[in-house]
């Protein structure tokens, strides 16, 4: 795991608050390199000022792991994942674009202009070690890198080790790389630019976290978390966050009738209201309603 926080453009990222006390409670939330959940950070900060909401990034094929073994609470990962051992939460779906260098035919085109994968055909598709993208059963646009002699008399294919690098392979115009938007936004590049590319599925992005095992106070605070990121008002919650008054269950009505419209007490006091009533404005006559004086007929002359 690392605690690069690069944001992406757009987004004034993770934004955690800086370290927190060490004895304040805590809620560790991962995410993977190209998310920005510093807009739900600072909701949470809002709500819930008393727990340190500590941000965590993790490798993307790193967090069922960091999950597991209580490393974070709950992340903003890649999906799917293992829904017997994990929820998860969809959240939204990045569109995949393809980087290529500024001298290739593809940086011609328009920002707005997508991209077809047969358009790719002749281009040498570097796929890193760290791809979220193209995993098996996925068709791979461009054509396989050339193997070489790796010096013992094995031919092995050149594989960047992340994808930072297989950009940078790119940039030098040797191929292309086919990544979700946010990871060509992070590692964007002067000497390169990048298109929607069709024809390739996109990538969701959820929050996740462990069906079982969590204590429940981590409970409660991923609930919490799981209203913020559905966008979810501070009044529509009953947890931490959510005022007192929205977090006080309703009074029953009295079993007696006191307290309830159709009681027997409630009827009683109506009754009681309406001879106290009558008393008070004595016989109808010309006199002042509601002071309780008899009215005065006219004067003998």
């Amino acid at each position: 795991m690392s605690d690069d926080t690069r944001p992406a453009p757009g987004d004034t990222g993770p934004d955690d608050g800086g370290p927190g006390p060490d004895d304040a409670p805590r809620f560790r939330l991962g995410y993977v390199p190209g998310a920005t959940p510093g807009k739900w950070a600072r909701t949470w900060r809002e709500r819930l000022p008393g727990v340190f909401l500590e941000l965590v990034q993790v490798a993307a094929a790193d967090v069922p792991s960091a999950l597991r073994d209580g490393e974070v609470d709950a992340a903003i990962g890649r999906l799917p994942v293992d829904k017997e051992t994990f929820h998860a939460i969809p959240l939204y779906a990045e569109l995949p674009v393809v980087v290529v260098s500024r001298d290739h035919l593809v940086a011609a085109t328009e920002e707005s202009e997508r991209v077809g994968a047969h358009d790719l055909a002749d281009d040498v598709l570097w796929v890193p070690r760290d791809d979220v993208l193209l995993g098996a059963g996925v068709d791979r646009p461009g054509r396989r890198p050339e193997a070489y002699d790796d010096g013992t008399g094995t031919r092995v294919e050149p594989v960047p080790a992340s994808t930072e690098e297989a950009i940078a392979w790119a940039a030098t115009g040797s191929g292309v790389v086919v990544t979700p938007m946010s990871l060509a936004r992070l590692h964007h590049r002067k000497d390169t630019v990048n298109r929607v590319v069709e024809g390739v599925p996109e990538s969701p992005v959820g929050l996740v976290w462990c069906r079982d095992g969590l204590p429940d106070d981590v409970a409660e605070l991923v609930e919490e978390l799981v209203g913020i990121v559905r966008g979810r008002t501070a009044n529509s919650s009953r947890g931490r966050g959510a005022p007192d008054e929205a977090r006080s269950p309703k009074k029953a009505p009295a079993k007696d009738g006191s307290g309830s419209k159709g009681g027997k007490g409630a009827a009683e006091g109506k009754k009681a209201a309406a001879a106290r009533r009558g008393r008070s404005q004595g016989p109808r006559g010309g006199g002042s309603r509601g002071r309780g004086r008899p009215g005065q007929g006219r004067r003998g002359r």
